[in-house]
């Protein structure tokens, strides 16, 4: 078999070579590409569909004038990412909208759970457990930018903020004493939806640190959404690339990474079973053995529904939120995702809910609007979800199925064929326990870096993990940039259309 052999051109082939290829147009290949590009080198990215933004996408579903997300849709990181603040989203035209209530959690035969993004407001809201919500989020708020750059790093230096570890450890320890010390049922079941998005078995290690990230950024930066859909977040990144030389060739899918070996440098936003499908026969066999071992977690089933209304809450607080979680108290919402984890469908998964219009009312148009929502069920689940997920809002939105107008179900398998990284419908691109947190994708130093030569993965199966952020395509093209081009200062990011110097 012909080995895979970085920068060698096809016999034949006149035009000059790319410096790089990226396999794949999800927020990962973007911000890496954005990072080549700006540090000066030709690059080039393939993508299979025939649109860019993997799980950044808005399109149309049911009629020509309501815009749906098709996968992303609210996006915490995209506001805190050291990536996207570097970035500037709003210096490219994408509106960050945020909301003043982050989330709603509704409790049966009680008031709903609210986290407002004022701390104060949350607090108040919270009554006797107030106090206690205070110790857990305000160390993290006062040293959040530095959090977040911790929690979305590669995890292999020490944080440049000496301060953001201690701010964890003080949090930690007061959730914990919270969690005994909690009188009511709202404080528990807010804390229980946000770690529910870590998609794995809880309590657990993995999940107390997605709650305290994306906990406080609820209080912080917040919950937003784009102003017309997370798709603008996809195209400001392109165009920022096309400003800079680069080239974005759609329904291109890429089989054989033989195909493009003419660039100096291919990165990879795809996960481990994608990586082995088109290196047939290259890798090394520990390491492909290292590959197959790598485990995926239980899986999304998502439902879009065009209604004709805002969505009927029970409570009608919870019609001001930005995200609503469905999945009743902390003890069954825990009961719930640990289900999922062994495998066991249930009729009562955890949902999560987004009236984008609620937040950016021009996503409504002449009475129709958008309703975006995810089940989590268990690993490539087979049962259809617009009747699960419609019968699990109608409890706690009765009326809501009066309201709609049309509805699309995407099961697991459906999710996975959609993006090939979602293998059995795990959109968080494999399990996240306490190991694989760390050791994305295998154990190894450099987690973007593989045996090949020139060839690098900047997918979420890498380091920081799943996320709007960025931040594992750019640390890989950071990587790139200093192994194979000797540049060891990464580029500005934060100066539009000022195309970088040449890098050779």
């Amino acid at each position: 078999m012909t080995p895979y052999r970085p920068g060698a051109a096809p016999a034949g082939t006149g035009n000059a070579p790319p410096d790089a290829v990226i396999v794949g147009t999800g927020p990962n290949g973007l911000a890496a590409g954005v990072t080549l590009a700006r540090a000066g080198l030709h690059v080039e990215l393939y993508e299979r569909s025939a649109t860019i933004g993997g799980g950044l996408r808005s399109v149309a579903l049911f009629d020509s004038d309501v815009i749906h997300d098709i996968c992303s849709a609210v996006h915490p990181m995209a506001a805190a990412s050291p990536f996207f603040r570097a970035f500037g989203l709003g210096g490219h035209g994408v509106e960050l909208l945020t909301p003043d209530i982050s989330y709603a959690h509704p409790l049966p035969g009680r008031d709903a759970a609210l986290a407002h993004r004022d701390l104060d407001a949350v607090c108040e809201h919270l009554g006797p457990d107030g106090p206690a919500w205070r110790r857990i989020m305000r160390p993290l708020l006062r040293h959040s930018e530095g959090v977040a750059a911790l929690m979305l790093s590669g995890q292999r230096v020490l944080p440049r903020d000496a301060t953001a570890p201690s701010a964890l450890v003080r949090s930690v320890a007061g959730l914990l004493g919270a969690v005994r010390g909690f009188s009511g049922e709202q404080a528990p079941a807010l804390l229980a939806g946000v770690a529910a998005h870590a998609t794995g078995p809880l309590p657990s290690l993995p999940a107390t640190a997605i709650t305290l990230l994306l906990g406080h950024l609820a209080h912080g930066t917040g919950w937003p959404l784009p102003r017309g859909g997370s798709g603008r977040i996809a195209d400001a990144l392109a165009a920022d690339i096309r400003a800079h030389g680069g080239v974005l060739r759609t329904g291109n899918p890429v089989n054989d990474l033989r195909d493009v070996s003419r660039a100096k440098v291919l990165l990879l936003d795809t996960g481990p079973k994608e990586f082995l499908r088109i290196a047939p026969g290259l890798l090394p066999a520990r390491y492909a053995q290292a590959l197959r071992s790598y485990r995926y977690g239980p899986a999304a089933a998502k439902a879009d529904f065009l209604v004709s209304q805002p969505i009927p809450w029970a409570d009608p607080e919870v019609g001001r939120a930005g995200t609503v979680h469905l999945g009743g108290t902390r003890a069954q919402v825990f009961r719930q995702e640990s289900l999922n984890a062994r495998g066991v469908p249930t009729d009562t998964p955890f949902v999560l809910v987004v009236d984008p219009a609620v937040t950016d009312p021009g996503r409504a148009r002449g009475g129709r609007r958008p309703v975006w929502a995810y089940a989590h069920v268990p690993h490539g689940d087979t049962r259809e979800p617009v009747a699960l997920i419609r019968e699990l809002i109608e409890r706690y939105a009765p009326g809501f199925t009066d309201t709609v107008l049309a509805a699309h179900g995407t099961a697991p398998r459906e999710l996975e064929a959609y993006n090939p990284n979602y293998v059995g419908g795990d959109i968080g691109c494999g399990a996240i326990d306490l190991r694989q947190s760390l050791l994305r994708p295998v154990a190894r130093w450099n987690p973007y870096r593989t045996p090949l030569a020139g060839v690098y993965l900047c997918s979420a199966a890498t380091p920081p993990g799943p996320g709007v952020h960025g931040m594992s395509g750019y640390l890989a093209a950071v990587s790139v940039l200093r192994r194979e081009f000797g540049i060891r200062t990464p580029p500005s990011l934060g100066t539009p259309g000022v195309v970088g110097a040449p890098a050779r």
